[in-house]
């Protein structure tokens, strides 16, 4: 089986014959991968395999395409996430969801850092639209004209969205960074 590895700074899945690559790709791309998958997924499992079936199905069946190995996965996490929205009852887990709140978005060291539970609370209370822009833009690594194809939205409304949610972001942070 010929595995693919990065070599660069825009890490590119190349041909080798090395076992690990897949591993050393997994665990560089993996947390982002894993971010954008909690945007479309209840729970963190659910997020964590949506993740490894998606990774395994692009490795197994679509390394080979050209394009960038992120954008196919967002894509390939994105349908999967649909995929198992569906196969379960999504209006009772939607509901559910909200009403226990979301699991963390980041993982925060054991000391308990304030600004990481701010920047947490201000993601949660962007609007769902928004968030998910930003989310696929800082973690995804996708380019404006890639989220709009994968949302199914205008240019101009991905990039605008961005906008609105770092400008709402920047004036939250601004108005509860803590003084000290």
């Amino acid at each position: 089986m010929t595995l693919y590895r990065h070599r660069s700074a825009n890490p590119r899945m190349e041909a080798t014959s090395n076992d690990e690559s897949w591993k050393d790709w997994f665990q560089h791309h993996g947390p982002k991968l894993l971010l954008c998958a909690r945007q479309w997924t209840r729970s963190l499992a659910d997020a964590e395999d949506v993740v490894q079936e998606a990774f395994v199905r692009f490795w197994r069946h679509q390394r080979h395409l050209a394009g960038d190995p992120r954008a196919l996965l967002v894509t390939s996490i994105r349908r999967a996430a649909v995929d198992l929205a569906r196969s379960t009852d999504r209006r009772a887990a939607r509901e559910e969801s909200s009403a226990e709140g979301s699991a963390p978005l980041f993982q925060s060291d054991p000391a308990g850092d304030e600004r990481v539970q701010l920047i947490q609370s201000a993601l949660a209370r962007l609007p769902a639209a928004q968030r998910e822009v930003l989310v696929l833009k800082i973690w995804g690594e996708l380019t404006f004209d890639a989220i709009a194809r994968e949302l199914d939205i205008p240019l101009n409304t991905a990039a605008s969205r961005y906008r609105y949610a770092l400008a709402a972001l920047r004036q939250e942070m601004t108005v509860t960074e803590p003084h000290g």
